[in-house]
């Protein structure tokens, strides 16, 4: 069916990032001049007079914004906030491309709805069993292990500044999971040396700082002769 769009909401707190770019503007041309060919996968939301919220489709959504659209074509999908988030994440997960940051509160969301559903749940099984059946279940869906799942998951413990040089690639996986263990004084105090000096820490120097921090031994002064290494 078609619907106005501003009856249209984003999925709250949508971990996927939809930016104005150069691939943006050749949707909005593809758009312009073959309409939607795929309709926007939406779910009725609760205790509102015919609003949607958006499943899949948010770059759609974003480009048809963009030409100034009234309506658009969507697919109604009757699911609760749950159901939607898994569905969400999975039609996701198959870009070229996905950003650390996406995949971890990706992960994460889709981890707590699995959970809130008791999906794959086993009352034989202790609740860490269970919660690692889960992992499992989210891990095997994108191909990944239970423990690069979590470990992404992880990275939703990084102040913003920090996961955003993740993104640009300026800091390694293995040293976003350790620096993620620090409070968020330390990480803070971390950037203001990483913007100061103009490097980044290494795993060795990431590790240590972790371990540091466990130890409850991490100061500044501890951080900057790390880092000045």
């Amino acid at each position: 069916m078609k619907i106005a769009i501003n009856k249209l909401h984003p999925f709250y707190n949508h971990p996927f990032k939809v930016i104005d770019n150069a691939e943006m503007d050749d949707l909005v041309l593809s758009i312009k001049e073959q309409g939607i060919l795929t309709p926007i996968i939406v779910r009725p939301l609760e205790n509102t007079n015919d609003e949607f919220e958006i499943i899949s489709g948010h770059r759609r959504y974003r480009a048809a914004q963009l030409l100034g659209q009234k309506e658009v074509e969507v697919s109604v999908r009757y699911v609760n906030r749950d159901e939607a988030a898994v569905m969400l994440v999975d039609s996701n997960l198959h870009r070229s491309r996905i950003l650390p940051s996406e995949k971890a509160f990706a992960y994460k969301l889709k981890l707590e709805a699995l959970k809130r559903q008791g999906k794959r749940s086993d009352l034989t099984l202790s609740q860490f069993a269970t919660k690692l059946d889960t992992a499992s279940a989210v891990g095997q869906d994108a191909g990944e292990s239970r423990d690069t799942v979590y470990r992404y998951i992880r990275l939703t413990k990084l102040i913003p500044e920090l996961l955003q040089l993740m993104d640009e690639e300026k800091i390694a996986f293995s040293v976003g999971v350790e620096l993620s263990y620090l409070s968020e004084n330390h990480q803070r105090r971390l950037f203001e040396i990483i913007e100061r000096d103009n490097c980044t820490p290494s795993y060795s120097q990431a590790f240590r700082m972790h371990r540091a921090f466990k130890d409850n031994c991490l100061d500044s002064r501890l951080l900057e002769r790390i880092m000045s290494e």
